[in-house]
């Protein structure tokens, strides 16, 4: 055992080394750009720093000859350019890691090595195989392609770039214009010159346009080179309006701009409040919040384009009202409440939202009941209330107290959306009460207790019975012993069928005060309820067991 194991160790395998390739910075210098030798030289700067990308349409001219032997082919001496797409074109194939480092006037020579020029002897037969060639190359121009949906059914070239960095969204409005072709050039369609709006999600004419567009930034034009299914599809379109018709299953090119897009919000969830931006503000992200004195100008319009209200113009001064307190119509209200200082939009107000059901007479018109209301609003101006923490304790109470009031308010009213956003921003103002005295520190519990107990008692009146039973809870994790708590949070329960945990609530209630009549009927109900669920699920049991017998015996 004392001999030594005398086995070589195997030989380290040597790392490979990576491949970096070298650009060519100067006139007459050469880099290596791939692994396999792909050459390149520089023979004039060109201009920008953009290139194409593979897929992207090039215009160039070229020549090439075999290395050491005689020039075989030249656009230039066809007359025109070559009009092809990188990666796509068999004659530049060899040099297509080259093109994508061109930029627009660049002259470049390729010394392209025999394992990636072959398939150029099915264009010129006369070139021998296994010889190297040189590519002069001259970037005309190239325009971006984009295979918008990854099938290559909707191909998109880029022909006038936008500086612009925002695209319009599927939920966005958008105005378009454009022509559409057949292959051999008939036209089939077009807009009016000042364009065509549509609402990108309800798209328009045919798919691609709609899944164009969203790719587009403003004041892009494109040409798209569309697939059937993504165009007219197996149906086509008759003529109209004297142009072409579309025979089924054909191919369409379309030339489409985009002119510009608002950008479109939902103020509220059921829709009844849509915001159109039509002149965005980059500037600043504040937007007001509820009590902000807000400077606003507009012009109210019906559908017909009857004006019924107009404030802020001909010399007069923007209407100044405070935001959520009813100053303005409620759909008005809310959407100022969305807009930044300086913002544009077209606000559109359903009935719900404005005048309800009732003929009501403005200052310059009558609106007929049920009417949509459309506003030009431009934001103005406005002073937010102070955040939380920009309050010293004193200044967070009297906040509290003056929202809880007009929660009260509202509640009375039978408002109780509005109700619950002021107790919930009354509570909000005293969570945090590091900064507070003990006196500040009770006041700020009194405030977060009963504010939580008033808004659950408005989630209750507003059927948002899970939500009314997490305020009880939060209110409970304060005061264990509420009897207001348990007994709204039992009453949300009930809501829920959630029978056992509303009986567990008031039980507890009960053993705190055992005569609260309330109490003792609400847990009488609990129990009828209880009993009434107990046999229906038991006959529920007997009828399957019964049919279970039956498929037995037969």
């Amino acid at each position: 055992m004392d001999d030594i194991d005398e086995e070589m160790a195997p030989a380290k395998e040597e790392e490979e080394e990576e491949f970096q390739p070298s650009y060519p910075q100067n006139e007459e210098d050469e880099g290596v750009l791939t692994k396999i030798g792909l050459k390149k030289k520089l023979l004039r700067v060109g201009e920008g720093w953009e290139s194409p990308e593979k897929g992207d349409e090039i215009t160039v001219h070229y020549t090439v000859t075999v290395l050491g032997g005689t020039q075989f082919a030249s656009s230039k001496d066809e007359g025109k350019p070559l009009v092809a797409f990188v990666g796509w074109d068999n004659v530049l194939k060899g040099c297509e890691d080259g093109l994508i480092t061109m930029r627009k006037g660049e002259i470049a020579l390729f010394t392209v090595p025999p394992e990636i020029n072959h398939g150029i002897q099915n264009i010129f037969p006369s070139i021998p195989t296994g010889v190297t060639l040189l590519f002069e190359v001259e970037m005309i121009s190239w325009f971006r392609v984009v295979d918008v949906c990854g099938d290559g059914g909707v191909m998109k070239k880029i022909t006038l770039k936008s500086e612009i960095l925002d695209r319009p969204q599927k939920k966005d409005e958008v105005t378009v214009k454009y022509e559409v072709k057949l292959e051999d050039g008939s036209l089939v369609a077009r807009t009016p010159d000042d364009g065509i709006e549509f609402l990108v999600n309800d798209g328009h004419l045919c798919p691609a346009i709609a899944k164009a567009v969203v790719t587009m930034r403003r004041g892009e034009k494109a040409i798209l080179r569309v697939a059937p299914e993504y165009a007219l599809g197996s149906l086509g379109r008759p003529a109209q309006d004297g142009l072409s018709a579309v025979p089924p299953n054909s191919v369409v090119v379309i030339y489409l701009e985009l002119v510009a897009f608002k950008l479109l919000e939902y103020v509220t969830e059921d829709m009844k409040v849509i915001k159109k931006i039509t002149d965005p503000v980059d500037t600043s992200f504040l937007k007001p919040n509820s009590g902000t004195n807000a400077h606003i100008r507009y012009i109210g319009k019906l559908a017909d384009g009857t004006i019924f209200d107009k404030k802020g113009y001909d010399g007069e001064e923007p209407l100044e009202f405070i935001v959520d307190e009813e100053q303005v119509v409620p759909g008005l209200d809310l959407a100022a409440a969305t807009m930044r200082k300086g913002e544009r939009a077209l606000v559109i107000v359903g009935h719900e939202y404005g005048f309800g059901n009732t003929e009501t007479t403005t200052n310059l018109a009558v609106v007929p009941p049920l009417s949509t209301l459309y506003y030009e609003v431009e934001m103005v101006d406005f002073t937010k209330v102070k955040e939380s923490w920009d309050m010293e304790p004193e200044e967070k109470i009297e906040y509290a107290c003056k929202r809880k009031e007009e929660g009260n308010a509202y509640f009375k009213a039978g408002k109780y959306a509005r109700a619950s956003l002021r107790y919930d921003m009354a509570v909000k103002y005293v969570e945090f009460e590091s900064t507070f005295n003990e006196e500040q520190k009770k006041l700020g519990k009194f405030f977060k207790v009963t504010c939580t107990l008033n808004d659950a008692a408005c989630k209750l009146k507003l059927k948002e019975f899970r939500e009314a039973a997490k305020l009880c809870s939060k209110v409970l994790q304060l005061e264990p012993h509420n009897i207001k708590a348990l007994f709204r949070r039992a009453e949300a329960y009930l809501e829920t069928t959630d029978l056992d945990l509303a009986e567990l609530d008031l039980k507890k209630a009960l053993e705190i005060e055992p005569d609260n009549g309330e109490v003792n009927q609400q847990l009488a109900k609990v129990k009828k309820l209880q009993s009434y669920y107990d046999k229906k699920e038991t006959k529920l049991y007997a009828n399957m067991l019964a049919k279970l017998r039956i498929s037995a015996e037969s």
